[in-house]
């Protein structure tokens, strides 16, 4: 293993418009290959944006229904155009989007693109968190494969690379699932979040700036994988669009505190624009590999500081569908009934 440059985005998505965000990424995907990154970071649902509006108000047909016209289909010429873009840069780009199904339905979805153009993963959020329920369906068993092992060709190789959308890293059971699948980098990724206001903060601590970073921080400490922290911008403009003046997200210009995290759980990268969360760009990285392995001589959650004989995972990968022939619908085992 030798040292990897990555990069993480700080930036602003072209709200409610995918085919304006998709030509924002390509410049970003640009951007960071010209600078020397071989792998580029984007936020949660980066694609079209966070529909932070269900933080003020429950329902609004109007932008919900705008929402799914603006979201990202896996099979469609937009996606292309993102896998061609990592293919010319020889660049891997991890993408937070919000995924359009056939019959209209939207999720929370990651895809992971290789330097060679080719998508090496795609995944959706397990469960939306909280007031997202009211847009996003759940994910299934295929979802809880989240690494993906890319090829950067001499002298790096292949690297496991893996990604979490938000609150997934609070999820234990699923945190442990994907330290198993033995990624090298991880991407966390965050919608516009803000900081802190202090012991008299009225929404969640764990939802602001501080909070987030401390889930990756600690994401890092139990992996012993490097974590590239990615969060997104929600400039008065977004605010505006969203209508999210007196919710709990995106109530003020701000969100964006993207970061690196090394594999002991230490920041290593200063914020942009002296912490100013308003401020788009991009943080720059170059990790030291044998870093992983020293530390994981040290802490191994999953290999030798682990008791399998006392303690251990039950897992279910199985895809449920909503059709399925009569004989298989019959094998189809309950929710939970079975580990794998």
């Amino acid at each position: 293993m030798g040292t990897i440059r990555v990069a993480v985005t700080q930036a602003e998505p072209v709200w409610l418009d995918l085919a304006g965000s998709i030509r924002k990424a390509c410049e970003l995907i640009a951007e960071a290959a010209k600078g020397g990154a071989k792998i580029v970071a984007f936020a949660e649902v980066w694609f079209p944006g966070y529909p932070a509006w269900i933080w003020a108000r429950p329902v609004d047909f109007e932008l919900q229904t705008g929402y799914i016209y603006n979201s990202l289909a896996v099979e469609s010429d937009e996606m292309e155009q993102l896998k061609a873009t990592a293919k010319e840069h020889s660049i891997a780009v991890v993408l937070g989007f919000s995924e359009r199904s056939p019959s209209n339905s939207v999720y929370i979805a990651q895809a992971i693109i290789s330097p060679q153009g080719e998508l090496a993963l795609h995944r959706r959020k397990v469960k939306p968190t909280h007031m997202e329920r009211t847009i996003f369906g759940d994910g299934s068993g295929n979802d809880l494969t989240n690494v993906a092992e890319l090829d950067f060709g001499a002298p790096l190789g292949k690297i496991k690379v893996g990604t979490l959308a938000c609150w997934e890293h609070t999820q234990p059971l699923l945190k442990y699932h994907s330290i198993t699948q033995g990624e090298v980098i991880h991407i966390s990724m965050w919608p516009p979040i803000d900081p802190s206001t202090g012991v008299d903060h009225p929404g969640l601590w764990s939802m602001t700036a501080d909070g987030c970073q401390n889930l990756s921080q600690t994401y890092a400490i139990e992996s012993g994988a490097y974590v590239l922290h990615s969060t997104s911008v929600c400039s008065q403009n977004g605010i505006d669009i969203l209508g999210t003046q007196n919710g709990l997200s995106c109530t003020q210009p701000g969100g964006g505190h993207s970061c690196i995290i090394g594999p002991d759980g230490r920041r290593l990268t200063p914020p942009l624009g002296d912490g100013k969360g308003d401020t788009q760009g991009i943080v720059y990285g170059d990790l030291d590999l044998t870093k992983v392995v020293a530390n994981r001589g040290f802490l191994d959650i999953v290999g030798h500081y682990s008791r399998p004989d006392l303690l251990w995972l039950g897992v279910d990968k199985q895809q449920r569908e909503v059709v399925l022939p009569r004989a298989a619908a019959s094998k189809q085992p309950e929710p939970g009934r079975e580990t794998a």
